[in-house]
């Protein structure tokens, strides 16, 4: 059974006020702590221009809910304490955390009732069907933050009890029939116009293959601008191929350049055969965000895939004359270390010439010191401004990084989502990588483009980095280094975590060092 955080007791709106207000004078007096929270919600707050309402909003976001005034219609509806524990357990069917579910429902078998995004996400079918045929238009009522179809397709419960499959897809049709739409979709952030859609939730977050077949059957768009891209991180191809049957169209998608991250040429062969081009490449925002891929042969060479990639993406047209930013592919392959890639554009007479900030990124990538040289940072070419948040999670790549600081490369430069590199390495669980950047001195109390700092971002690794369960991968090690090293502990953390090691760790951590716990 999953440990999980009880309730605080004589949790009020009276009590979450004076919450509010007390951070609201702490961050007005600068205390880290204060400002780490505020940071976190609301990252382009001044503190020093706080308003109260602005305070109560970060109090009811850390406590799961989108709002304070949603906050207190559920403490009016239902009371605090059990509006909470519904958050809770709604977050935990989102992510998949179907231990803190079960032991949420053994400690309050009823706490569903009268939370019908919860009955649908635990494809509780007839609970669904009273609760539609006394009020139908439940089925298209925002329950929450989304609309019931939303919390079905994001549901990961299907993962704890594949045997409730036939109720799920019972579910499925008691809400379209009641007048659901399967190509609903929801902002992942209030304001924010990107919508995620169903089909999204089903296979690219939930790896529900069933419902995503059954949302394709009954006409889900499979251009939904999210759901062929994660398609291809999900360790098999069976959401990859259906969307395709489906109809998906590639281009413009970056799909394939995802497929490459993981060097998987058989989803590559796979979209290749269904209309995307070896040397396509979007630059627009995915999702909200600026895309981390670069053209195909610049990802090969970024990613030192196999040569059966780069033989596929040749044979296809990839163009090796092509550039990035300025760099070439030839550049791209001699500055990330890809000695085969360089070989074959050599063999083409595709080679170039490397400028002399190349040659000496070159050097780094193939081991060889550069005595007395040094890079300037102002004049590092724009293609290779990250290269080491491109290389630090690649657990092979630290004697690279360690040429590349020498050449004086910035260690605690954020990248465009505000990720510094010392957050790269915890999210990617690697200790002797983190204990490299910590060594350094750089700033633990950061907070990304996310809303997250080094313990926030570790975490989201040890729960979503599809290479977590690779030996050379330790979460707690590196969760223990950062807290070591002065970065702060969140409480909703120690809330919201499923892994019972990480969460037994920060609860001594918390219990020992009160003041370091935000």
């Amino acid at each position: 059974m999953a440990r999980i955080t009880a309730p605080e007791p004589d949790l009020t709106p009276d009590r979450l006020r004076r919450e509010a207000k007390t951070l609201r004078r702490a961050s007005r007096a600068g205390e880290p702590g204060a400002l780490y929270r505020l940071r976190t919600v609301l990252p382009k707050a001044d503190p020093q221009r706080l308003r109260h309402a602005d305070a109560l909003h970060v109090v009811a976001r850390e406590h799961g809910f989108a709002s304070w005034p949603k906050l207190k219609l559920s403490a009016e509806l239902h009371g605090l304490d059990r509006a909470a524990a519904a958050q809770r357990l709604g977050l935990a069917l989102q992510l998949g955390q179907a231990a803190v579910a079960e032991a949420l429902l053994v400690r309050m078998p009823d706490l569903p009732q009268g939370f019908f995004g919860l009955q649908v996400a635990l494809y509780d079918i007839d609970a669904v069907r009273a609760a539609l045929a006394r009020e139908p238009k439940l089925a298209t009522d925002v329950a929450g933050t989304k609309r019931p179809i939303l919390h079905l397709a994001f549901s990961r419960w299907i993962k704890a009890r594949p045997d409730l499959e036939t109720e799920m897809l019972a579910v499925a049709e008691a809400l379209v029939a009641a007048g659901a739409d399967v190509n609903d979709g929801f902002a992942p952030d209030p304001g924010d116009p990107h919508r995620l859609s169903a089909l999204y939730g089903a296979i690219g977050h939930a790896d529900n293959m069933a419902l995503g077949r059954w949302l394709l059957d009954k006409g889900a768009s499979p251009d939904d601008g999210e759901s062929l891209y994660h398609a291809t991180e999900l360790g098999h191809h069976e959401g990859l191929r259906m969307l395709l049957e489906a109809g998906a169209t590639p281009h413009g998608t970056n799909a394939l350049l995802r497929a490459m991250d993981f060097d998987d040429v058989a989803a590559v062969e796979m979209l290749l055969a269904h209309g995307a081009r070896a040397d396509d490449f979007n630059a627009g925002e995915v999702g909200g965000e600026q895309p981390w891929v670069v053209p195909p042969l610049h990802q090969a060479a970024r990613r030192r895939c196999s040569p059966e990639m780069v033989d596929l993406l040749l044979k296809h047209g990839a163009d090796p004359g092509r550039r990035y930013r300025g760099a070439s592919v030839y550049g791209f392959a001699r500055v990330h270390g890809h000695a085969a890639l360089a070989r074959r554009l050599e063999a083409r007479v595709a080679a170039v010439a490397l400028t002399p900030q190349e040659a000496l990124l070159a050097a780094a990538a193939e081991g060889r010191d550069s005595a007395g040289s040094a890079l300037d940072p102002a004049h590092i070419p724009e293609a290779y401004r990250d290269i080491l948040h491109e290389i630090v999670p690649m657990p092979d790549r630290l004697d690279h990084v360690r040429h590349l600081l020498a050449l004086g490369l910035p260690f605690d430069q954020p990248d465009a989502q505000g990720l510094t590199p010392v957050q790269m390495a915890g999210w990617a669980g690697l200790p002797e990588a983190l204990r490299l950047f910590l060594d350094l001195g750089p700033d633990v109390a950061h907070v990304n483009g996310y809303g997250g700092g080094l313990v926030d971002t570790i975490l989201h690794g040890a729960a979503n980095n599809p290479a977590r369960a690779e030996t050379s991968c330790d979460y707690e090690a590196c969760l223990d280094m950062a807290l070591a090293a002065g970065a702060l502990l969140p409480r909703r953390s120690m809330r919201t975590t499923a892994d019972d090691g990480l969460r037994a760790l920060m609860e001594d951590w918390a219990e020992a060092h009160p003041e370091r716990v935000a």
